[in-house]
């Protein structure tokens, strides 16, 4: 054995030593489960993998669903570049005042794998508005099972008519990659109940912004390069007094890892080749018949199989299993569709690489008492970002970005002369080091967007929706070579979605939400060409939400595939029997590959 591969060795004993003997220490302190209770219990051998969120929970009127349709049942196995799987889709028959709508419509997506398989984008679309998008669990030998759930109310107006379903599950199967996916896909619906208020009820009618079929593949848009627009022309009625563009967004190939890309300056510097480049900032950028109205920052979702596939085994990490979708409102421009005529939208990705696959969902409020509605844009401020870039010293970069967005303008209905005032503001800054087969990345994008309708003689609000947005993430990875190789990679990473939300209308009670949910993750492995040959993989994470509904907490920690920890409750009722869970400060900070304690 050569001296790097025993030093690489060492390096893995000295993690493996780390993570176990200080999860060990959490490990003492808390109320313990088994990990037996996330299995499943049909067969022990079979590993249950998830995604810590709060459960979704009935409406009061109702404990249980009125009904639950398996609207598909489906093995995916060599279906890359091929058609999407169709199905007819009816709204149940057996729930009162069906045809008026649902109290909540819960989507359920569970499946079933075995062997090795690499991480799967896939969505799920009705009438070509995309409903979900998720990343499949990458299996292990003995088999896997996970269940994805969201609430899909706001598209009630699609579920209480017949539709188009249609799911792209892009998966190779071969000698090496032997996974299928075996999958079941459930809708519940509650039904309704008029005495319950919402802070606003979903959408009358929804347009997709999206690809139309035969495809060979999924319903987005594809966007290979940052001159790139993909785009769409659509038409809205002429009674439509509020409109909100529902963005679906994720990244892949050479930008599935967009923020930690070195700016080509330092690619130039070092001649490298085969290196993804332009930096690490994107935004995806909305356009309405060639005009710039709204943008994303997205969210930095790492997929099943990123960075270390040994971390997200079986705590998933934040996003993975339901990506977020990101609204714009748009009614400020409804004075200038509202003709009749086509319109376009179209979506760029700035600093974009190969591949981003953008898709959107037009929500639209009609007014039932009026054959036509009239409308007019006052105001679109959207000056381009500010980027800056500097090198502090070799192979350092900060990365900084801000962004403005304001829009305004007045939708005459039945409802009366209301003026929407909307609001985007953006900031973001990376700081990137780079030096031979190490990176550290710490980035965080804050982001937020605040609507407000008033009706202009007394001032008062309509209705107005603020969203806070914080999304942090820092990681460093390491590769150390073993020789023919061969090599192994160790990488720590740290992960939080942060989300303040307040909403409420004239007609409805004002609601507010704070979530804070953090995630760390520490692991080694050894690698030969294209595999994981051996390694390990730790998770611990803590999830608040202090919500309308009450307060959830989640505190979990795992150590391959192993459930070392697993507390849940209300906070708010039991006010000091719950912290953090990362008391040892030595498991979210550490230097990988110089000075691991021992």
């Amino acid at each position: 054995m050569d001296s790097s591969s025993s030093a690489a060795l060492f390096i893995l004993y000295l993690l493996t030593h780390y993570i176990t003997s200080s999860i060990a220490d959490l490990h003492k302190t808390n109320n313990l489960f088994s990990s037996s209770q996330l299995e499943n219990d049909d067969n022990p051998q079979i590993t249950t993998y998830f995604q810590v969120t709060k459960p979704i929970k009935p409406p009061p009127n109702a404990k249980k669903p009125c009904a639950s349709l398996l609207v598909l049942q489906q093995d995916f196995g060599y279906t890359y570049g091929k058609s999407p799987v169709l199905a007819n889709y009816k709204p149940p028959s057996n729930c009162p005042s069906s045809q008026k709508g649902f109290s909540k419509i819960v989507l359920e997506w569970k499946s079933t794998a075995r062997g090795r398989q690499f991480d799967r984008i896939f969505g799920i679309w009705l009438s070509g508005v995309e409903i979900f998008r998720s990343c499949t669990a990458e299996p292990r030998a003995s088999g896997i099972i996970w269940t994805a759930q969201k609430d899909i109310t706001r598209y009630n107006s699609l579920l209480v008519k017949r539709q188009t379903l249609a799911v792209y599950l892009g998966n190779l199967v071969d000698s090496t990659y032997t996974g299928i996916y075996h999958v079941n896909l459930t809708f519940h619906f509650y039904p309704l109940d008029h005495k319950l208020s919402n802070v606003e009820n979903p959408a009358d009618l929804i347009i997709p912004i999206s690809r139309n079929l035969p495809l060979n593949d999924g319903l987005w848009f594809l966007v290979q390069n940052s001159t790139d627009i993909q785009s769409k022309r659509f038409a809205v009625p002429r009674n439509s007094y509020r409109a909100v563009l529902e963005v679906y967004v994720s990244f892949h190939s050479d930008d599935e890892f967009w923020y930690g890309n070195p700016p080509n300056e330092y690619i130039k510097a070092y001649n490298l080749t085969n290196t993804p480049g332009n930096g690490p900032f994107r935004e995806v950028v909305v356009r309405l018949n060639g005009e710039d109205v709204g943008a994303v920052w997205p969210f930095t979702v790492v997929f099943t199989g990123g960075i270390n596939p040994l971390l997200w085994r079986p705590i998933t990490a934040i996003g993975s299993f339901d990506l977020p979708s990101y609204d714009i409102e748009i009614t400020p421009f409804l004075g200038k569709i509202l003709d009749g005529k086509q319109h376009e939208f179209g979506f760029g990705v700035t600093n974009a690489l190969n591949e981003w696959y953008i898709d959107a969902n037009l929500h639209i409020w009609l007014d039932r008492k009026s054959g036509a509605t009239t409308g007019e844009l006052i105001r679109n401020e959207n000056p381009p970002s500010k980027i800056t870039l500097v090198s502090n010293k070799k192979g350092s970069y900060v990365t900084s970005a801000v962004r403005s967005i304001s829009s305004s303008g007045w939708v005459k209905s039945s409802h009366g002369n209301i003026t929407t005032n909307s609001f985007q503001e953006f900031s973001f800054t990376n700081a990137m080091t780079l030096g031979g087969s190490s990176q550290i990345v710490n980035q965080t994008t804050d982001a937020s967007s605040r609507v407000y309708a008033i009706t202009p003689s007394s001032s008062s609000y309509i209705y107005t929706n603020e969203r806070y947005q914080s999304f942090p993430i820092y990681f460093r990875t390491e590769e150390v070579p073993l020789g023919h190789g061969n090599y192994t990679s160790l990488s720590y990473v740290s992960l939080g979605f942060n989300e303040k939300r307040l909403g409420g209308s004239s007609s409805s009670p004002w609601v507010s939400s704070v979530l804070n949910n953090s995630q760390q993750a520490q692991g080694a492995m050894n690698v030969s060409g294209h595999l994981v040959t051996s390694g390990l993989g730790s998770t611990q994470q803590v999830y608040h939400l202090d919500g309308p509904d009450g307060c959830y907490f989640w505190n979990v920690s795992s150590s391959n595939y192993t459930i070392l920890y697993n507390v849940t409750g209300d906070p708010c009722q039991q006010k000091g029997q719950y912290d953090s869970g990362f008391r040892n400060e030595k498991i979210i900070r550490f230097t990988l590959g110089e000075h691991l304690p021992g």
